[in-house]
């Protein structure tokens, strides 16, 4: 009597990856297949070649449902809308010496195109600027009365490995909270209010209030803020952070766009967790194309010790962040593994493809040298997500 196995496993000293044989491909001594294994109807070399893709896609399948699952549940309970998210994008803030500014890009430029995308929102610019970098994009303006086009070509963020423009979208600035110890406390700023103007230039951005601030060295501003709808004034003196470079000029308060939290019903959650993990995916494709073409830096992949140090601060900022992380993380492991590389999922796909064109099974030598040069890449991968992750926490 003979017993079917319907998988072997093992544990390695190395705790990278998931060992795992299907039945079927158990080998003999000599290295080919195991006899009694193959013939086993239930093994996996046994099925149809069809049958055996879409076993080898159930895996990326059921991450990229995971992500799907996680996002819509969180949407249900808790969905942060950035107020006016969803409109025109218009320009709030131009950084110095940035693509941006020497393209002549002023605060309060609407976005009309950006290279292919007509009308975008804010989230649309950044998610086709990031994956861009170094190559010229198309940009129409609204300006007044008429129209601005210009080219814009982002540039690499030497850490991030990103591209960027240098500008921010136009929205409104929330106080997310206030520092016991310092300025805003002792003037009576409290979580919720609106910050409208400082020295009467009205702020448009975040990241504007900030450059202000830099560019005052600490000299007194006056403050003006929206609570309950009522308008009011503080002279305030911005303390300083730091030394040299780094130097920073605070008011002790915690600065984010105005954001409002709904419950979305489920049909409209899970509408969004497809529409965010659509375009998540997209960028993915975006960055890694860009990485075959040499214009985006590697530098942004993150490893098992990035990811750890991610899930901590999510952890810390709350479980919405954890979940949220969870998901991206479940989608980025679904499109790896289904990149044609042999000993992923992808690889095992695109083999069987080449097998059912030619009508024949590859020979076991082919197979073998396949799967050896993809493990040498994918440790080659290994290797360096290890040291960018441990270049990133070393300092400098």
């Amino acid at each position: 009597m003979s017993v079917s196995r319907l998988s072997r496993s093992a544990v390695s000293l190395i705790l990278f990856g998931g060992y795992v044989k299907m039945t079927g491909e158990q080998t003999a001594e000599d290295g080919t297949p195991d006899p009694s294994a193959v013939e086993d109807p239930r093994s996996f070399l046994a099925k149809p070649r069809w049958q055996r893709m879409i076993i080898a896609f159930a895996g990326p399948a059921m991450n990229i449902i995971l992500a799907l699952v996680l996002l819509t549940g969180l949407f249900m309970y808790r969905y942060p809308k950035v107020v006016g998210s969803d409109g025109p994008a218009v320009v709030g803030y131009v950084a110095k010496n940035s693509v941006a500014e020497k393209a002549g890009i002023q605060a309060g430029d609407r976005i009309v195109r950006f290279d292919d995308i007509a009308d975008p929102t804010w989230e649309d610019v950044t998610l086709a600027e990031v994956a861009a970098a170094n190559r010229p994009v198309p940009v129409v303006l609204k300006r007044d009365a008429g129209q601005v086009v210009v080219t814009l070509t982002p540039a690499l963020h030497e850490q991030n490995g990103i591209g960027t423009i240098g500008w921010g979208d136009q929205h409104e600035i929330q106080l997310g909270g206030v520092s016991p110890d310092m300025e805003a406390a002792r003037v009576g700023l409290k979580a919720g209010d609106l910050l409208v103007a400082l020295d009467g230039v009205a702020l448009r951005s975040t990241q504007m209030l900030l450059t202000m601030l830099k560019e005052g060295q600490g000299k007194p501003v006056e403050l003006t803020y929206n609570r309950d709808g009522e308008i009011r004034k503080v002279p305030m003196t911005p303390s300083a952070v730091g030394e040299g470079d780094a130097k920073r000029y605070m008011l002790g308060v915690q600065l984010s766009p105005r954001v409002t939290f709904v419950q979305l019903p489920f049909v409209e959650a899970l509408r969004e967790s497809t529409r965010q993990n659509t375009r998540s995916a997209g960028l993915i494709l975006q960055f890694l194309r860009g990485l075959v073409e040499r214009r985006m830096s590697a530098k942004s992949l993150e490893g098992p010790i990035g990811i750890a140090r991610l899930s901590g601060d999510a952890a810390r900022e709350g479980a919405a962040s954890f979940i949220g992380l969870m998901a991206a993380v479940s989608l980025n492991l679904a499109i790896f593994n289904l990149l044609p590389i042999p000993i992923l999922d992808g690889g095992t796909i695109l083999m069987l493809a080449v097998e059912m064109i030619m009508r024949r099974d590859l020979s076991l030598h082919v197979k073998e040298t396949v799967f050896k040069l993809g493990f040498v890449f994918l440790m080659m991968v290994v290797v360096f997500v290890l040291y960018n992750d441990i270049s990133k926490l070393l300092p400098g």
